[in-house]
């Protein structure tokens, strides 16, 4: 898979349209956006999904050769297919956000033409490690669709994360704006404010682009047989809902981790960071408690612990992202550590945003 597509080719009704959207990792204040949080995420140049929209004569969503197999060797290969990698593969992702757009653009007096297309997508983000490989696979799709139909500066780009989520929602995913605004913003890194005032007026949160070099160096632990990521939010939800106080205390000081953060980050206050990442997976820990969470995602974290590094989950479980503040020597026995575990261990590669001109033009004025 090419990790740097070409551009869209240009030429009247012959144009091609291919976009990336990147993995994410949730930094700080996950999973509070579900509850009116705060959170700092980025992308990551590591991993990403692609989508490619050409014209046709039918619209035809092209299925995947191998996310959305309908052929076997046998009937246990099937089982073994399905036990490993579900029942679902990225057509239904493609068809959802479809209906959701032609929806949102109807519905807010966006004229649409009539000409039909062929859309098909390819990936590389490892399956279930909380890095939002769903939403990449829609966000690349959605992106494709507003430069076919030339909507692109009629539809906000705050807006857009809503689009991804309500096609997800529309499969029963479970999740929030979290991830989805740090794809359609295209790289960089954003500190999100999901307060609900803000929220209940506009129905989006507030996003500020902070300057991706402000980072440290991080790393990505990911496992072969990871956890369900679209699982994990829901008990946790209810008791939210139900008003326990623990839940909203809770939450409440991992929204704050966010704010603390952002200045952390601004001040290159690393070792502040270091305690930040570690206090956000301990108090996810104590709401959703051990079995929730998962032994090889837990011991995921404590791989790194172990050796001294900061590390949380970069969503829901599956995969973790860690800071060495001492570097390279400790990033050493971290590579170790995670092959004495079966654990696979990279750099994170971090990518600036991606925003065109069309795109900032759609931005709210603060």
């Amino acid at each position: 898979m090419d990790p740097n597509p070409k551009p869209a080719i240009s030429g009247n009704d012959k144009a091609v349209f291919e976009h990336r959207s990147f993995a994410r990792i949730g930094f700080l204040g996950n999973p509070s956006d579900v509850y009116f949080g705060r959170t700092i995420s980025f992308t990551i140049g590591n991993f990403w999904a692609w989508a490619k929209l050409e014209p046709s004569d039918h619209l035809l969503i092209k299925p995947h050769p191998f996310h959305d197999l309908v052929q076997f060797d046998s009937l246990d290969n099937l089982v073994y297919r399905l036990e490993n990698d579900g029942y679902y593969g990225g057509v239904r992702l493609l068809m959802a956000i479809c209906k959701v757009f032609r929806n949102y653009c109807k519905d807010n007096g966006i004229q649409l033409h009539d000409k039909n297309f062929t859309l098909s997508y390819d990936t590389n983000i490892p399956r279930q490690t909380g890095l939002s490989g769903s939403s990449a696979i829609v966000s690349a799709a959605l992106s494709c669709l507003l430069d076919f139909y030339n909507v692109r500066q009629s539809i906000r780009i705050e807006v857009r994360p809503n689009l991804i989520l309500n096609a997800e929602k529309e499969l029963g995913i479970v999740a929030g704006l979290q991830d989805r605004v740090a794809q359609v913003y295209g790289g960089g890194l954003v500190h999100m404010d999901f307060s609900k005032e803000h929220m209940d007026k506009v129905g989006y949160g507030i996003y500020t682009i902070m300057d991706i070099n402000l980072l440290p160096p991080l790393h990505l632990i990911y496992a072969e047989n990871p956890s369900d990521s679209g699982k994990v939010h829901s008990t946790v939800r209810r008791r939210w809902l139900d008003g326990d106080e623990f839940i909203i205390s809770s939450m409440a000081e991992i929204a704050k981790l966010a704010e603390e953060g952002r200045t952390a980050l601004l001040q290159k206050d690393y070792s502040k960071l270091k305690e930040l990442m570690n206090r956000n997976f301990d108090l996810r820990r104590s709401m959703f408690g051990d079995e929730c969470l998962g032994a090889m995602n837990i011991e995921m974290v404590e791989v790194a612990r172990k050796i001294g590094a900061a590390a949380k989950f970069t969503g829901s479980g599956g995969a973790v992202v860690v800071f060495c503040p001492d570097g390279p020597s400790q990033v050493k026995l971290l590579e170790e550590e995670c092959r004495k575990s079966g654990f696979i261990v990279e750099p994170v590669k971090l990518v600036p945003t991606r925003l065109n001109n069309s795109d900032l033009k759609t931005l709210s004025k603060p």
